[in-house]
């Protein structure tokens, strides 16, 4: 498999790693794989994940060098039970890192607001291999992300009915 490599690796960056649902066993072995990869401070607290049963979810931030979001999610994707989003941002704009077990992974540039970019490439291939109106949106969404965003959100969204039923009481 080949590791995910940045161009902004003499940046100083930040960093944060949400996993959205890790199955119980691999929680050790994840906490390994990212203090290799931070260090030894990097701390990971684990709370259930009431989306799934039998999963746990978990956030890292970290200030860095660029390169280490890249690498996190090389080495986060090669465990096909996780959904994970990494986002690293510097002053010019950042790259985002979104992975589910059904899509794979997704890789993107960010502006400073975090709003995926596309770029010439991107979008002369969307051109070339649409067909009509349809098929360009599809693949519009599809370089964007929209899939991704689609899965994830499930998980994104659950704390927050969490906090709208305490609210309630």
């Amino acid at each position: 498999m080949q590791r995910l490599v940045t161009p902004s690796a003499q940046i100083s960056v930040r960093g944060l790693l949400t996993i959205h649902s890790a199955p119980s066993a691999l929680r050790a072995h994840i906490d390994w794989a990212i203090q290799n990869i931070l260090g030894p401070d990097a701390q990971l607290n684990w709370l259930p994940q009431p989306m799934m049963v039998g999963t746990f979810k978990t956030k890292c931030q970290w200030n860095a060098r660029g390169g280490f979001g890249a690498e996190i999610a090389s080495t986060l994707r090669s465990w096909h039970y996780l959904n994970f989003e990494v986002i690293e941002n510097h002053e010019n704009g950042g790259e985002l890192f979104r992975f589910t077990p059904e899509l794979g992974i997704h890789r993107a540039i960010t502006d400073l607001s975090g709003s995926v970019l596309l770029n010439e490439f991107a979008i002369n291939n969307v051109m070339q291999n649409a067909f009509d109106e349809d098929s360009m949106r599809e693949g519009f969404a599809l370089a964007m992300g929209a899939p991704w965003d689609a899965q994830l959100e499930k998980f994104r969204s659950a704390g927050m009915a969490e906090v709208a039923r305490l609210h309630a009481i």
